[in-house]
């Protein structure tokens, strides 16, 4: 079963001996990061350094003239990645016999709404999400298809990873985040996700929806939870708190918006790769849901992509309904959906750092259960991260699946 763990560049640039250590734990390829969000990372074993603050969302490669007097553009890394330190990382990578593929987040980016306030998720208070760029806008959307096609495709990379291709919402840590003082649930989150900028106002007017209506409807549905109510329940609790039709319409806008996005960022990415290049993308099966692994309809994004991530921190049930759709579930002996390439990648995403809520120690197990359920390949979130004894812990794991 193929295995790919999760890198940054400053990982491996400036200590010789990370290559070697990250092929030594058994795993085949490395989904090293060309484009990321701000962060603040462990480097435990990095004879320079042992933190690593990447103070805004930036590229960490050189970009080409594509961005020559375009308002959007994407910001330079510091020094916390200076240079080409994607590339440098890539040929350390793969002299260790390693195939590196690209690592890309999109539609987050704190500094793009810090700087253009315009193109962030506006929700129905009127409060900004700056790290939550409006996917329905369409300079954002230019944005996002030619930030997918430029990192994706980068010198000596066999493909491509596209994390955060969809809508964006309330539940990311930004900052020292404070936000769970009432514990919204499904459908919570999923109001206080809707956008009120200027396009998405008009997207819901062409669905039959007046947008102030939807926004009052919106404020008056979370008074209760804000109070202590309980707002779980999935779809159906959406339907409760907004009306069937109405939430149906919300859904019909954002469900288009994110789909269209998705298929013109891989139609560019393909445009811009060499032949054989792999394009995954990090996915929810749940297409309201948002965030970095995007909500998207299995049966869509497996026709349009050749396969997807699939977030199994918490368990593996997610992964079901994208094996279901490609075939690749064999005892539930569906065949699969029309238009589907039957060799589409589901992989299995585990956490193998103690530290972040991880279990190394079950990664056979847990690798086995995956399987079972349709999963065809495996990612490690992540090998920098990571300390001596959660690396070796993932290697008796591997050298066993």
């Amino acid at each position: 079963m193929k295995a790919s763990t999760f890198v940054y560049p400053w990982d491996v640039n400036g200590d010789p001996r990370a290559a070697a250590t990250i092929a030594a734990t058994g795993v085949q390829q490395v989904t090293l990061a060309s484009a990321y969000h701000s962060t603040r990372a462990l480097t435990p074993r990095h004879p320079r350094h042992r933190i690593v603050t990447a103070e805004h969302a930036a590229v960490l490669y050189p970009t080409d003239d594509r961005w020559q007097g375009r308002e959007l553009r994407p910001y330079a890394a510091g020094d916390w990645a200076p240079g080409d330190a994607f590339g440098e990382a890539a040929a350390a990578l793969t002299d260790a016999g390693l195939d590196v593929h690209t690592w890309v987040v999109l539609a987050h980016n704190s500094r793009l709404g810090a700087e253009h306030p315009d193109t962030s998720v506006v929700n129905a208070y009127g409060d900004r999400y700056p790290w939550a760029p409006c996917i329905a806008q369409p300079a954002t959307r230019a944005y996002l298809v030619d930030l997918a096609a430029e990192a994706a495709v980068r010198p000596g990379a066999r493909g491509t990873e596209l994390e955060s291709l969809g809508w964006y919402g309330l539940q990311h840590l930004h900052a020292h985040d404070k936000t769970g003082g009432v514990g919204l649930g499904d459908a919570g989150l999923y109001l206080m996700a809707l956008c009120f900028c200027p396009t998405c106002r008009e997207g819901y007017g062409a669905q039959g929806v007046d947008a102030d209506e939807l926004a009052g409807v919106v404020r008056a549905a979370l008074e209760p939870v804000w109070r202590g109510a309980s707002s779980d329940g999935g779809w159906a609790a959406v339907e409760k708190l907004l009306g069937a039709s109405m939430a149906g319409a919300t859904r019909a806008w954002r469900d288009e918006t994110a789909r269209t996005l998705q298929e013109a960022a891989v139609t560019a990415v393909r445009g811009a790769a060499p032949a054989g290049f792999q394009i995954l993308l990090h996915a929810d099966p749940v297409s309201y849901h948002v965030g970095a692994n995007a909500g998207v309809d299995p049966a869509h994004i497996l026709s349009v992509a050749d396969g997807v991530v699939v977030p199994c921190a918490g368990g593996t049930g997610l992964l079901a309904p994208f094996a279901e759709v490609a075939g690749v579930t064999g005892a539930s002996g569906v065949a699969g959906v029309a238009g589907v390439a039957g060799g589409s990648v589901i992989a299995a995403n585990f956490t193998i750092v103690s530290g972040m809520g991880g279990s190394p120690g079950t990664l056979a197990s847990d690798a086995a259960r995956a399987r079972a359920l349709g999963a065809t390949e495996l990612r490690l979130y992540h090998a920098g991260l990571a300390s001596d004894a959660d690396l070796e812990a993932v290697r008796s794991a591997l050298a066993g699946v």
